[in-house]
């Protein structure tokens, strides 16, 4: 597929997502989706977003939607003996290792199935899903795994990633016959590809490590735009994403066809998300912040489509299958149905955080979208799958590989 540079800057822009998104939204609403709209239900789930946003931080003072938070599950603080660690190296260093360990955490963390879960010796507790895949690859980062230098073991390396194996990845995940992980052929391979890219690219990431995207941010001022960061990571990890659609022989990742909108041929068929990409972003600006550099403008980011917001959708409501028969079915990412669930989800969290934000009185630069992601409605998808299903499961069903969920 042949394009200029304006479309290859618009497909990877969080602009493109929106547009995109609300395509498919006015297709869905003149019924030429799989899905219908319930516009009443809109304010319902509203308010059990704020219930949820109230409970997790009454004094609304919420951190943005990123890996951090997963890393003290249980109430537990397991940073702190990485930060008492490295608190005598100078602030630049300190986060480049913590860039380094939330790259490799977040690649790691699409769906891990209802069957997987992690044991923490330390606090003799189990952790599923997104908390246990964050644990494990902290104490993976804190042994060395990533880095290919005995004497440096708290960081990611390029030679440290390609020397990854099968067995250490999943001796590090805890994974058995019984304690199955899904996609773990995936993530292996995601993990060597960004050392092969980490080792290439001397941009990005000097000395072959994720981390050094600080100084990348830094050498453009102390005052930084988030989808400038955005775009650092979609440029500096866009080759580690397995091939799916490319553009001007560029990998664009997170980027899908859609038939309502045209042939596979045609560029005004793709529908972008960068679900990973915009979810590593969020995770990158706390240390990067921490380091003196500041990053504005998060609010111009978009909501993150994945199966918690998608399914907090579904599951009250807001949208309804038009084919119920099609929730028993497992199906592709690159599937219309999922592309299109994918895109309400960016649309519909808009709307649901513009009326959050109107009802606790708050701006858009003060309570950008990531805060609502992270105080209501990434939860309140978990709380209402757990409601409908024992398991927790989402209402859709993905065939995932591990790379995109």
């Amino acid at each position: 597929m042949k394009a200029t540079e304006a479309d290859l800057n618009y497909i990877l822009s969080p602009k493109a997502i929106r547009e995109k998104s609300n395509l498919l939204f006015d297709l869905t609403l003149k019924g030429k989706t799989h899905f219908e709209y319930h516009e009443s239900q809109l304010l319902p789930v509203v308010d059990f977003v704020i219930e949820v946003i109230k409970k997790n931080y009454p004094d609304l003072n919420i951190p943005f939607h990123s890996r951090w938070g997963h890393f003290k599950v249980g109430g537990i603080d397991r940073l702190k003996s990485l930060n008492d660690k490295i608190a005598s190296l100078p602030k630049a260093e300190q986060a480049r290792i913590k860039l380094d360990l939330v790259v490799v955490s977040v690649l790691l963390d699409a769906g891990a199935g209802e069957k997987w879960s992690f044991f923490e010796e330390q606090s003799k507790q189990s952790f599923g899903r997104s908390e246990g895949l964050a644990v494990a690859s902290l104490y993976m980062f804190l042994n060395g795994d990533f880095s290919h230098d005995p004497k440096q073991p708290w960081q990611v390396t390029a030679q440290g990633l390609m020397n990854l194996t099968k067995e250490k990845l999943e001796k590090g995940f805890q994974v058995t016959a019984l304690n199955p992980l899904i996609g773990v052929e995936g993530r292996l391979s995601l993990l060597k590809t960004l050392g092969e890219t980490l080792a290439k690219n001397g941009t990005h990431f000097k000395h072959s490590r994720p981390g050094f995207i600080f100084d990348f941010m830094q050498s453009k001022g102390s005052l930084v735009e988030a989808v400038d960061l955005l775009r650092a990571v979609l440029d500096g990890l866009g080759p580690i994403w397995p091939g799916r659609i490319s553009l001007n022989g560029i990998n664009l990742g997170d980027v899908w066809h859609h038939s309502l909108l045209g042939s596979k041929e045609d560029f005004n068929s793709l529908v972008p998300f960068h679900k990973l990409s915009q979810w590593m972003t969020y995770s990158l600006i706390e240390p990067i912040e921490e380091a003196g550099v500041k990053v504005q403008n998060v609010h111009l980011m978009t909501g993150l489509p994945e199966y918690r917001n998608g399914g907090l959708l579904l599951d009250k409501g807001i949208l309804t299958l038009k084919n119920p028969e099609l929730l028993t079915k497992a199906h592709k990412p690159d599937s219309d149905l999922i592309v299109e669930w994918r895109a309400l989800t960016i649309v519909l969290l808009d709307k649901i955080g513009e009326l959050v934000r109107q009802k606790l009185h708050k701006s858009e630069a003060d309570f950008p979208l990531a805060k609502v992601l992270e105080g209501g409605t990434w939860w309140a998808g978990r709380i209402a799958a757990k409601e409908k299903r024992a398991d927790g499961t989402p209402p859709l069903k993905l065939d995932s590989d591990g790379t995109v969920f």
